[in-house]
């Protein structure tokens, strides 16, 4: 795997990291979450590679390697689509694949909405309702943010706070970020023309119904993996459902 930094459409810089060789397919993770956690550590990108394919894993703005900046002009309004956007700009990717997890999809689907056009689109770890009531979703996460210190087992948000101790995650720029994203209406779904996969844990309604997804989606197919919205990730079958479906 190689790292290289690039600077976004607002010269914030950006850690890409890149696997294999082949037809591109840009790889987005979830909230608080990096590329190593999601899609490396266990064994998902390299089953894309070892079928032929290239990942492009960018650590989102205000995770991973990527910069973390603490002012409130760094987060305008859906600026993880306008990183993505500049990434593919960045690497000249041509024919390319996007896969999301959670945050990643909510992004995903709003970059397809926006004019990013990939050959074809997964969607994991979210529901209808993920997308469209967002302002709920991100409620819960600045509330763990602002209750950090107070927070303990028994707490609706103690398995958050967890992940975010565990990930090191920098509160201040995690809670600008997640005031810049937007919600996504049914109606705009309709641009979303691209084959797609709606991939979920069958215990997994973090996000909503990934049934109501599916069918809202223009042409999409619905495949369900063992787990949770968090145990769902972990699972091998994720990484074989991504290379079935995007072969």
């Amino acid at each position: 795997m190689t790292t290289e930094m690039i600077a976004s459409f607002d010269g914030v810089v950006l850690a890409v990291h890149r696997m294999g060789a082949g037809r591109p397919v840009v790889m987005l993770h979830g909230l608080f979450s990096d590329a190593q956690t999601n899609w490396v550590r266990f064994g998902h990108a390299a089953k894309l590679v070892e079928a032929g394919f290239e990942v492009v894993m960018p650590d989102l703005r205000a995770h991973g390697h990527s910069s973390k900046p603490h002012e409130p002009a760094d987060y305008p309004e859906d600026v993880l689509v306008r990183d993505v956007q500049a990434l593919v700009t960045s690497f000249g990717l041509g024919e390319f694949d996007l896969v999301g997890f959670s945050l990643g999809s909510r992004t995903a689907a709003r970059a397809v909405i926006s004019g990013l056009a990939p050959r074809r689109l997964v969607l994991s770890g979210m529901g209808l309702e993920g997308l469209a009531g967002w302002a709920r979703r991100a409620h819960f996460f600045i509330d763990a943010i602002d209750r950090y210190d107070e927070i303990h087992m028994g707490d609706p948000a103690f398995f958050a706070k967890s992940f975010m101790k565990t990930q090191k995650v920098d509160r201040v720029a995690a809670r600008l970020l997640l005031q810049s994203v937007g919600d996504t209406t049914p109606e705009q779904l309709a641009a979303i023309t691209m084959p797609t996969l709606v991939l979920c844990g069958s215990e997994d309604r973090d996000n909503g119904s990934p049934h109501a997804l599916a069918e809202a989606l223009p042409d999409a197919q619905l495949a369900e993996i063992q787990g949770t919205h968090m145990s769902s990730v972990t699972e091998s079958a994720l990484g074989e459902q991504l290379v079935s479906f995007l072969q």
